[in-house]
């Protein structure tokens, strides 16, 4: 078997990848919705992959992951290789999960990752509102992941909550030193928010990037009464291109609260001393952008080696990236707590895509299904309906 073409389209507002090949079997590989931009770097790889084979994937893969970084820039990368594991399992009649290793898994928990909706404002009332809409959710969360500090809009919102002047653009522009009354604002939220949850469901909190080593040890300590599930991307993480582990170490050793972050890491490499030196207690890869699904589960198992947990990052709103994440996560070590739940959107996702169990999510578990490669697929008459007119030949 051989790759014959690579193909990107964007279907609604989510970036797909397809590896067509000579044996008419095609893999799909997502892209998070928010980098359709990322479309002609995609095609950039072409020609190193054509003609390989692509149920060999780690030989393929090694044409061009050195290619790669730092979450965007390992979205292409980890999208062909998710998609060569799609090849590879329908070649071979078996779901992904069983060509990692196999399930450890029946079940897996996720938490409610897409299903979150941005806030209007930033009070403990509203958080404890929002909280209260995430357990109401029909999937069941038993984790429930909130944005806080600059990882919200309570630098906008919140008069005098930090030193520094508020900075305009996405990306979590904002980063330094917050004030005592923006650091009790915080926790003010989070009881607000433990109140909804008890301890009945778990709460985890996506902090930054951008706080201060100084802030992050006081807010961390500030919370340990809480029992909260981990602190996100304190002080690099989402859009950040580097790693700073003597820092999170830093303010790991010092509180029993678990540290978290790892969303924008690309390979293992770039692992390696966040896991090495206990920098964190919970390591977040992405499938998506850390180089695909069997780098995914090398760093959980190093994780795991170390006494590290991991929780998969995945906001992805996306099914084939839901697929992906069911299939690695199934095959991880016990360390594995719960990966960030995408979703179809626009809705209409749900009827261009076959292969899913209905409803998905049943009390906070995907239960793991067993068809070949990412055990979903196109609907290819519903969904070329919504290609765009530069995208018309994706199918073909």
């Amino acid at each position: 078997m051989k790759i014959t073409d690579l193909k990107v389209a964007v279907i609604g507002q989510n970036p797909i990848v397809r590896v067509c090949t000579d044996a008419g079997i095609s893999g799909y590989g997502p892209v998070e919705s928010s980098k359709g931009y990322l479309k002609p770097h995609i095609l950039f790889y072409k020609p190193y992959i054509l003609g390989e084979d692509p149920t060999l994937v780690e030989r393929t893969l090694a044409r061009i992951q050195r290619l790669g970084s730092f979450k965007p820039w390992g979205a292409a990368v980890s999208a062909i290789e998710i998609a060569l594991w799609d090849i590879a399992g329908q070649a071979a009649g078996l779901p992904v999960h069983k060509l990692l290793g196999g399930k450890v898994r029946d079940r897996v928990r996720i938490y409610n990752g897409a299903v979150r909706e941005p806030m209007t404002g930033s009070s403990p009332e509203d958080y404890a509102a929002h909280t209260a809409k995430m357990l109401a959710a029909r999937e069941g969360f038993t984790i429930v992941k909130q944005g806080i500090a600059y990882h919200s809009g309570m630098p906008a919102n919140v008069p005098g909550f930090m030193l520094g002047e508020l900075q305009p653009g996405g990306f979590h522009p904002n980063r330094g030193p917050l004030t005592e009354k923006g650091l009790k604002h915080i926790i003010a939220c989070v009881a607000a928010m433990k109140e909804v949850t008890g301890d009945a469901v778990g709460l985890a909190l996506d902090c930054g990037p951008g706080l201060t080593v100084v802030d992050s040890i006081r807010l961390a300590r500030a919370l340990e009464p809480y029992n909260v599930m981990w602190l996100e991307d304190m002080i690099t993480g989402d859009y950040t291109p580097y790693v700073s582990p003597k820092l999170f170490r830093e303010v790991t050793s010092s509180s029993s609260t678990p540290i978290h972050t790892g969303e924008q890491i690309y390979l293992r490499e770039n692992f390696a001393e966040l896991i090495e030196s206990h920098a964190v207690n919970v390591v977040g890869p992405d499938p998506c952008d850390v180089g695909g699904l069997a780098e995914l589960k090398w760093v959980a198992e190093y994780a795991d080696l170390h006494g590290i947990q991991v929780a998969p990052h995945g906001v992805i709103d996306g099914l084939f990236g839901l697929a992906a994440l069911v299939q690695v996560s199934a095959a991880l070590p016990p360390n594995y707590i719960a990966f960030e739940y995408p979703i179809g959107n626009p809705a209409w996702w749900y009827d261009i895509v076959e292969g899913l169990p209905n409803p998905v999510a049943v009390d906070g578990f995907v239960t793991v299904w067993d068809a070949p490669g990412l055990g979903i697929r196109f609907d290819v008459d519903k969904a070329s309906a919504y290609l765009k007119p530069e995208d018309a030949g994706f199918f073909d």
